[in-house]
This record gives structure tokens, sequence and C-alpha cells, in this order.
């Protein structure tokens, strides 16, 4: 919390610039780098859409979101590194074999997953977002799924929670659980959602930050935070007041734990499986010539936005550096 509140203060140091037109001094803090920080994070973003749209097929796309029961949020809650991954693994494997079952596709399928444990009020649900091409591969061949439909949700939710319970009882956690949750159905998700692109940028920000960004919080007054969010029903903006310590309560709760990363491949923050995990990228291309199209224009044209140069407020002429002076810095 120290790191995120001083980002870009004085207290991390920065650089001082003059204007050669006008001699207007100006400073310039450095970030904190904190991987939670929704300030620092937003440059790394286009960033990273611009590799996932690289990974993009033009075929239609599916999201399947698997969520945890509510009864197990506490014991995920306090033993988050552990679970996460237990989460990530059942999930992906249940999916995976069911992909391959001739009553559903018949094929190897291909998906990034992506974990989000806030609702858009901050409460914590934790859930693992996959993105998932409309096919697969079978017997060298290309096969692409209905249009509407990839697989059934109930026979999914009920295969990751046998998986998960398996993986579960192989840690000394199996106990804190209660027992109806294995009775009861766990709540999975899937939807055709086009050609991916809405998507990803949808996902982005849960890659770099948590939960908020500075320009959806109202103000601060009075010890309470007032921000806003979108309501999921009818997609209107509407207010959330919280007492400052319970907002930060809500905030640091996904803050993710030490040593635990969303990726298995520290530089993407996101976790690939299928045709799609990291080992068989090489193949790829063959699978884009199995499919027969390329990548959509859009995505094939995206780039990262250019800085632009640092410019005087009053009279925006370029600013020349003059030093830079210490300060606390955190990580990288």
């Amino acid at each position: 919390m120290r790191r995120i509140a001083s980002c870009r203060t004085p207290e991390m140091g920065g650089q001082k610039w003059l204007c050669p037109a006008c001699g207007k001094i100006r400073y310039s803090y450095h970030s904190c780098r904190d991987r939670h920080c929704p300030k620092c994070q937003n440059d790394r973003i286009d960033e990273w859409l611009e590799k996932q749209f690289n990974l993009l097929f033009q075929v239609p796309y599916f999201m399947a979101t698997v969520t945890v029961p509510e009864a197990l949020r506490a014991v995920f809650r306090s033993h988050q590194k552990t679970l996460y991954h237990l989460l990530f693994k059942a999930s992906a494997e249940a999916i995976l074999l069911l992909a391959k079952d001739k009553r559903f596709l018949g094929a190897e399928l291909g998906m990034m997953g992506i974990l989000q444990t806030w609702t858009r009020q901050l409460a914590y649900h934790p859930h693992i977002h996959f993105l998932i091409p409309g096919g697969g591969i079978r017997k060298g061949r290309w096969k692409y799924a209905k249009p509407d439909f990839l697989m059934h949700v109930r026979p999914l939710s009920r295969l990751i929670r046998r998986k998960f319970k398996e993986l579960l009882k192989e840690t000394d956690l199996y106990k804190k659980v209660p027992a109806a949750v294995w009775r009861q159905e766990w709540v999975c998700h899937i939807e055709p959602v086009g050609n991916g692109e809405a998507v990803l940028r949808y996902l982005a920000p849960y890659v770099y930050r948590v939960a908020l960004s500075d320009r959806n919080i109202i103000r601060v007054k009075d010890g309470k935070v007032t921000f806003r969010y979108k309501d999921s029903t009818d997609d209107s903006y509407k207010q959330c007041t919280l007492d400052a310590f319970e907002f930060l309560r809500r905030f640091l709760q996904h803050v993710l734990p030490k040593g635990f990363v969303k990726s298995l491949s520290r530089d993407v923050g996101i976790r690939y499986y299928g045709f799609l995990a990291t080992r068989k990228r090489k193949a790829l291309e063959h699978i884009k010539e199995l499919i027969g199209k390329r990548l959509s224009a859009k995505a094939a044209s995206y780039r990262k936005k250019q800085k632009e140069p640092m410019t005087c407020p009053n009279c925006e002429e370029v600013l020349l550096f003059v030093c830079e002076f210490p300060g606390y810095r955190g990580p990288p």
C-alpha cells in the first residue's frame, strides 16, 4: 500500500525538466512498478494486447467462466497460492478432456485463462475466464465447433468439481472444506464472443492491475471512499460508498500472494493450454494454414501506441531533461 500510495510522487524520486522557451520547470516522478498498482501498469496493457492479437485465429471464439462456490471462498482467501493453482489445473483439464469427447467437439482445444478475484464492488469472488477458439485439431485437421455451442456446462461443472476435489485431497486443506461443497452444483458458463478481440480488451486490465482504476474513484471525504462501477444487469454506472478501512480491506484481499504469478510464463500474465501452450507455439502457423484464413485485419494492423515527447503545459514546447533525483522506488 505504501508503494501504491507513493506512486508518481516526490517520495519515489524522478526527473527535472526545463522548457527552453518559457523557462518553466516540470517534475516527472517515478512510478512504483508494483504489479497491483492501477497507475503504472496501464502502459503494459497495449504491449500485452499486441502479443495476444497475434495469437488470434480467424474463427469464432467462446469465453468460459468457472466460479468458486461461496462456501469455498473463505478457504480460498486463506490459502490463495495453493488453491488458485488447483482451480486453474482442474478447470483446464476438465475443459480439454470434454472437448476431446466426440459428443461435443472431438478435438484438441487451445485456450488462454486468466484469474479474476473481485466483483464490481470489490467483493471477494475468485473465478477464471478462459478464451477459447471455436475449434480444434483432430487427426491433423482443423475441426470447427458449432457457432453457438462448445460443450454442455452441467457435465463440465461436475467434472471440474471432481478434479478439484481429487487435487485438494493431495493437500492438507481438504478437511477444511465443508462437505456440502461436494454435493452442490458448481457454476460454469460458456458463451460465444465473436472474434475474441473484445474479450481480450476486457481481460487486459485484469492482467496488469487490481480491481479498480483511479478514474473510477469519485471522491475521498470524511473517512469514506466513493467509487463508480458498472452494473452488469443494465450496463448503467452506479456508485458505492465505503468506510476507508473497509475500502482498503476489499482492495487488499485481491493482492496476489508473494511468489504467485497469474501466468506460467512471467512476461505475459496469462496461462495457456492445449495447442496454445508455450511449448507448442511452433505449430501455430501450421494451425493457421489448416484453418485456411489469415488473422483479422484489425488484429494484424494493431500497433502499440508511441509515447509522445514531454511538452510544456504552458507553451507546448518540447522539454529538455535537466537531472534525475533519487527517492524510494519499488521492485521492477
